[in-house]
């Protein structure tokens, strides 16, 4: 622990979110499987309460298949003027603590309360003024870091604390699946148990060098991780590393005039969500789901930047000429714009204290 620049992080993640607020507004909902989103044949489950998670319903889940999972589910349309008034009384209360408040999503931040004298009473106050001003309930993870922040967050939901103190780090990230670690999917995952790694532990005897070779540039982020590192800051100016917009359609379709009429209108979409915050990229990326729901995507990184949204649009269009679709019909198109300019890296000190 000693090379670790300790800091005292908050994660705070609200359970469940939308559909705790549905509950929290209509009585009648308490207490009964319910599902945000489109209850179409081509709607999705953006999130889903408790009871209905106990049937295997979730957020991204297509409402078909949450309906065969769940037969007596309820499907709420979404309020987002709602959702949205609700996470501002909740930054609100975020920002009694620290100016160092970074959104992840409308439901989920990261806080550094590295300034105050308790990291683990703060979290206790946060989650009693948040059910107070809102009648919602979050779950905490305190840590010294970003990563074990967030994974303590998940550790005793709903409506838990959970605390990894500077002294408990080794320990904890030692027996942990290395499935719970931050940017480790399914799929890396798979690929290191055929290394025989499994654990926290497991993927501490891999040099830096092997996982490198073995995963890229993100195999310098699992050697530290293996060791409780994590240097990234709380960033209260979030940097948006893509942006990018997808439509889906009412019926599956393999006719290319139509997927090139439905990609314009997703590079249109992103277009001006980029604009709108002064975004560059260098990598345009087209993704496609098929009618089975298996997904691919197609990259082209550039050597500057894309300036208009007809250069956006023409490199998507490149990219699905490329693609092959034999018999196949497509569900959805996406396109996104990536790899901002670089910005300097920020160097972090380092504190020792109590939690």
């Amino acid at each position: 622990m000693a090379s670790i620049p300790v800091r005292k992080i908050i994660h705070i993640d609200m359970d469940a979110f939308f559909a705790s607020i549905e509950q929290r507004d209509n009585p009648a909902l308490r207490g009964k499987p319910i599902a945000v989103g489109h209850a179409g044949p081509r709607g999705v489950v953006a999130t889903a309460s408790y009871e209905a998670r106990k049937y295997g319903v979730h957020s991204a889940l297509s409402a078909l298949r949450a309906r065969q999972r769940c037969p007596h589910l309820i499907f709420i349309p979404a309020r987002m003027d709602v959702y949205k008034a609700v996470s501002r009384q909740i930054r609100a209360i975020f920002l009694q603590y620290t100016d160092l408040v970074e959104p992840l999503s409308i439901d989920e931040a990261f806080l550094d309360v590295s300034h105050l004298p308790c990291a683990t009473q703060a979290a206790q106050e946060i989650k009693a003024k948040i059910f107070e001003a809102t009648g919602l309930t979050a779950s905490a993870g305190v840590s010294v870091n970003k990563m074990l922040a967030k994974i303590a967050s998940d550790y005793k939901k709903p409506n838990g604390l959970f605390v990894i103190s500077p002294r408990q780090v080794e320990k904890f990230v030692a027996k942990l699946p290395v499935e719970k670690f931050f940017g480790i999917g399914a799929v890396t995952a798979r690929k290191m148990h055929r290394m025989g790694i499994y654990t926290g532990a497991d993927l501490r005897q891999k040099t830096e060098a092997e996982l490198v070779r073995a995963f890229g540039k993100a195999g310098q982020a699992y050697f530290g991780y293996a060791r409780g590192i994590d240097e990234r800051k709380v960033e209260t100016n979030r940097t948006h590393r893509s942006i990018g917009a997808e439509n889906t359609f009412l019926e599956d379709s393999s006719d290319r005039a139509f997927l090139l009429q439905e990609l314009r209108a997703a590079a249109q979409k992103a277009w001006a969500r980029a604009q709108k915050i002064h975004f560059l990229g260098r990598t345009v990326t087209l993704k496609l789901k098929y009618a089975d729901f298996k997904q691919i995507t197609r990259s082209q990184t550039l050597p500057a930047p894309v300036e208009t949204e007809e250069a956006f649009f023409l490199e998507g269009e490149k990219l699905l000429a490329k693609t092959a679709f034999a018999s196949r019909k497509v569900r959805l198109i996406g396109l996104t714009l990536s790899n901002p300019p670089q910005t300097s890296a920020r160097n972090s000190g380092q504190l020792w204290f109590d939690f």
